[in-house]
């Protein structure tokens, strides 16, 4: 590794468009750390002028881009992985100060950006076409696997790291071009970080741009570009709704891959083991403030041993740190802004007045909301319907194992779920009966492995991250036939 690469990366606070300038937009993004409102940075935000250039140099850059061997396209992403460990310590502290994480939760969100970098890498010569037979004599029928040509990306504020370089890395890896748009709170960690990180790592300038702006000024336009084949967006459902229609029923139609809003169900059946089910249920809540689309939303507990497991599920909650992402043993910091907070304490209020236990009322104090806990909640209620995104959570009763699978697939969501058995086959049986992309026995619903495909059903997205999934979601077929000898033809 080159000297370069252990001093800091210093990200520049400009768009990234084949090179650092400052954007065209008359706003300016002020970045701020959402627990004190400390100013991080002052973007000048990217205008549709700025997001034609950027896919136009996207455009531009691509095909001598794909024509690489496969393994200069590897090295980069590798090289890419090494910088992002060598800087793990500044990346720590800029996902605390931006995005709210905890020291565990950004330690995580690096080591997942890690493995889908080095996963992608390997992804130049895993691409494989196929031969088919013809039934016309002397012809043959290749199907060559291609890139899609120009990505666009749309990624959020909650994992801005590796949500944004879930796409980037296997579309770069696999000869496509990229213009990524981060979420407007946390533009550095989603996307000028990787900007620089990929600039220091050697990718020929063009093929990756980032251009932070407001949804409202460049949203539509960045989606209805007629430049990119596929737009890959992380967010919620209402949006990735609306994007799905301009970009599939538009003048200009392209493929989505859409990973969207959860309700996750977490059912501990009347077999499990409670000493495993509790801490696993708090991790799965909590982490990260519950700001997770896999997070647990819904605590489904068999009658036969509700009681134990609110009471215990309680006292561990209460021990659970708060505040300050500054000191190492907090786990729940601030929530991202504002709004968010306004939205969670309308569903704290909302949760009393439909009648559920508030059993665990931790304070609030500026953007950090403390864990809150609801017993006794049934399916009529907001907080059983609605995906929350903070740390609060329900905890609901089943009869038995029928209305337990029942009450977790009552929902518009799925994405992930979990459910606790000491017996595995049953663990399995119930498994499968659950209408979700992912489920997990005897763990939590946050789960992601890079060589592992991640997604959801109904209005949770569309399309499958990671893996070989990844390389189908990033590529697309052409068919190119061979006549090797001449045919009469009727006419």
């Amino acid at each position: 590794m080159s000297e370069s690469t252990v001093q800091s990366l210093s990200v520049p606070h400009q768009i990234f468009v084949g090179r650092w300038q400052d954007g065209t937009s008359e706003r300016t993004l002020v970045d701020r750390n959402p627990f004190d409102d400390t100013e991080l940075a002052r973007i000048r935000q990217a205008s549709a002028q700025d997001v034609d250039l950027a896919f136009e140099t996207a455009q531009a850059a691509q095909t001598a881009w794909a024509a690489l061997p496969p393994a200069e396209r590897s090295a980069v992403l590798n090289r890419a992985a090494d910088i992002i460990e060598a800087h793990r310590g500044e990346i720590v502290e800029l996902l605390k100060t931006e995005s709210g994480s905890s020291e565990l939760k950004a330690n995580v969100e690096i080591d997942i950006t890690i493995g889908a970098t080095r996963e992608a890498a390997t992804f130049p010569t895993r691409v494989h076409g196929r031969i088919a037979p013809s039934n016309s004599p002397g012809k043959e029928n290749r199907v060559y696997r291609e890139p899609v040509g120009v990505v666009g990306v749309i990624s959020p504020w909650n994992f801005p790291l590796t949500l944004s370089q879930r796409s980037v890395a296997p579309a770069l890896a696999l000869g496509n071009a990229v213009v990524l748009k981060p979420a407007s709170d946390t533009p550095i960690s989603g996307g000028l970080l990787l900007a620089r990180v990929f600039e220091e790592a050697g990718l020929p300038a063009g093929v990756l741009n980032v251009v932070p702006g407001s949804g409202s000024e460049i949203g539509d336009h960045f989606v209805e570009h007629p430049i990119p084949s596929l737009i890959s967006f992380t967010g919620s459902t209402p949006v990735g709704q609306r994007l799905g229609e301009i970009a599939i029923g538009g003048k200009h139609m392209k493929r989505v891959s859409l990973e969207l809003g959860g309700n996750a169900p977490f059912v501990v059946l009347a077999d499990a083991d409670l000493d495993q089910a509790v801490p696993a249920a708090v991790m799965a809540k909590f982490l990260h403030q519950g700001q997770i689309c896999m997070a647990a939303n819904r605590i489904i507990v068999a009658a036969e041993i509700y009681d134990e497991f609110v009471r215990r599920f309680t006292e561990h909650v209460k021990t659970v740190r708060f505040g300050s992402t500054d000191l190492g043993e907090t786990i729940v910091g601030p929530i991202i802004n504002d709004e968010q907070v306004r939205s969670l304490t309308e569903k704290i209020d909302q949760a009393l007045a439909e009648g559920a236990r508030h059993v665990v009322a931790g304070p609030i104090e500026g953007r950090v909301v403390a864990p809150q806990v609801f017993a006794d909640v049934t399916s009529e209620m907001e907080l059983f319907r609605e995906e929350i995104f903070g740390p609060i959570v329900g905890i609901v009763r089943a009869a038995d194992e029928a209305e337990a699978l029942a009450l977790a697939n009552d929902t518009v969501f799925g994405l992930s779920s979990s459910v606790f058995t000491r017996d595995i086959e049953r663990g399995v049986r119930f498994a499968r009966g659950i209408k979700a992309g992912m489920t997990h026995i005897n763990d939590i619903t946050v789960s992601d492995e890079a060589h592992v495909m991640f997604g959801g059903e109904k209005n949770s997205g569309l399309g499958r991250f990671n893996g070989d999934w990844a390389i189908e979601e990033f590529t697309t077929d052409h068919w190119i036939s061979v006549r090797s000898q001449p045919q009469a033809f009727p006419f």
